[in-house]
């Protein structure tokens, strides 16, 4: 007789409460084995596959694609046990692909039932709810029916999770769209251009009724302003990583009493040092890497940054290891990669983890172990094209390098007006590690490796 074994969505640490369903890997009736993927969720810090912990037969799934879950709620149910075709009795215990194992699991391909001798099952309504409860008897009908009709419907040709969760929130029927991709792959840009076409509609349908409400108040919101309501918009919810960068933002704007200072820096002479080393052969040095390792050298020296409050215990905790985290802008929005022990590595191995962490950023595959645990941030706001900001410290962090644009302007050089490559940098800290002296010097410390990268060696 074949038992029915609930899996739950298990705690994904870090403190995680919740999980976003992005896109189901199984079906009901499909046959399952231990430790294979099953579901592809997003939490506030990443994107993850979770491994079901056991072997056998989907009978039921819980929730639709884009549903929300807590941590423990239903995820799915597996009959297991001898009548279940295919199954591995035995669970794992395993709670995330490459976390808490002792061998990272292969990704398994999916494997249809078999048609079944033995078996019966209970229906139940919903394409993602329903139950099939194998109690050894010998009407499989129903089970069967219901899997042939889940293969007769097919699956949507889309593999980005991204393109599937644009489609989900303009309202985009997959099943509805032509892709333009190899096989018909639906793409980002075939959602984005069946938006396209839904606004242009939407706007001409609006037109007149818009037309009419003019006569009776000049904008919405006027209209709202004469009925004493909200004027209409779009409201987008605070969720996923969206919603974590909120909480953190506005969490260190409440507890951490902020300042920022700001410098102006000759970048030429750092520029021509990159330059130099890139033309000598090897791998290639990223500015980026040897911001990081001015950045490195300058907590050496003002070690009272790389720290943060015990708010409990009324203490400034220095810490003895550097974890850089930066900034990085994703189609998921901002997230904060760490480079572990920054201040171990050289600039090659900086360039390489930094490249590493941002092709996992930009593919929505950082762990959360990747996304906690940094000490200081690097934040190079200067691929946006501006020149300066006062960015908020990444909570609990006491401080946070902000770099600008590097750009041709004029700067005297040796008595002279000359063209230089001159950036901006500011620090934004914690006035309770430290008062402006220790701010200052950071600052200028990390201006004059800068201005002279011989400065930096002197300190290796």
């Amino acid at each position: 007789m074949a038992q029915v074994l609930e899996f739950k969505l298990p705690d994904l640490g870090e403190g995680l409460t919740e999980a976003e369903i992005v896109r189901w890997l199984v079906q009901v009736g499909d046959v399952v084995a231990v430790d294979q993927p099953v579901v592809e969720v997003e939490t506030a810090k990443a994107m993850v596959e979770v491994p079901c912990p056991y072997g056998g037969v989907v009978t039921a799934r819980f929730g639709e694609e884009g549903t929300e879950l807590p941590v423990g709620a239903p995820l799915l149910t597996v009959a297991v046990g001898p009548q279940a075709p295919a199954a591995d009795t035995e669970g794992s215990g395993n709670v995330l692909v490459g976390y808490g194992t002792a061998q990272a699991p292969a990704r398994r391909r999916r494997v249809r039932p078999t048609p079944m001798t033995t078996g019966a099952a209970n229906g139940s309504t919903g394409a993602d709810s329903g139950t099939l409860a194998f109690n050894g008897t010998a009407h499989a009908g129903t089970a069967h029916a219901r899997v042939d009709a889940l293969q007769a419907e097919g699956p949507v040709p889309v593999i980005s999770p991204l393109v599937r969760r644009l489609a989900r929130e303009g309202g985009v029927d997959l099943r509805q769209l032509a892709g333009s991709g190899p096989d018909g792959l639906i793409l980002r840009a075939d959602v984005e251009g069946a938006l396209r076409a839904k606004a242009v509609v939407g706007s001409r349908t609006a037109e007149a009724p818009a037309t009419a409400a003019h006569a009776t108040a000049a904008t919405p919101v006027a209209a709202a302003a004469a009925s004493g309501t909200r004027a209409a918009g779009t409201r987008v919810p605070l969720k996923g990583v969206r919603g974590a960068v909120a909480d953190k933002l506005s969490r260190s704007r409440r507890e951490i009493p902020d300042a920022t200072c700001w410098v102006d820096a000759d970048a030429t002479e750092l520029m021509r040092a990159r330059a130099a080393m890139n033309a000598a052969g090897g791998p290639k040095i990223s500015l980026l890497a040897l911001l990081a390792r001015i950045c490195t050298a300058a907590l050496a020296r003002f070690p009272e940054l790389n720290s943060y409050v015990d708010i409990e215990a009324r203490e400034v905790v220095q810490l003895d290891q550097v974890h850089l985290g930066f900034a990085a802008q994703t189609e998921r929005g901002l997230v904060v990669p760490v480079v572990r022990d920054a201040h171990a590595r050289d600039a090659e191995a900086l360039t390489a983890e930094f490249a590493r962490l941002t092709e996992a950023a930009r593919t929505g595959t950082l762990t959360p172990g990747e996304l906690t645990g940094g000490t200081f941030t690097l934040n190079n706001y200067g691929v946006f094209g501006v020149d300066g900001s006062t960015p908020i410290i990444n909570h609990p962090e006491a401080a946070m390098l902000g770099v600008g644009r590097i750009v041709p302007k004029p700067w005297v050089h040796e008595g002279e007006l000359a063209v230089r490559q001159v950036v901006q940098l500011s620090l934004t800290f914690d006035h309770r590690v430290c008062d402006g002296g220790t701010a200052g010097g950071f600052l200028r410390y990390v201006a004059d490796c800068v201005e002279q990268p011989a400065v930096l060696l002197r300190t290796l």
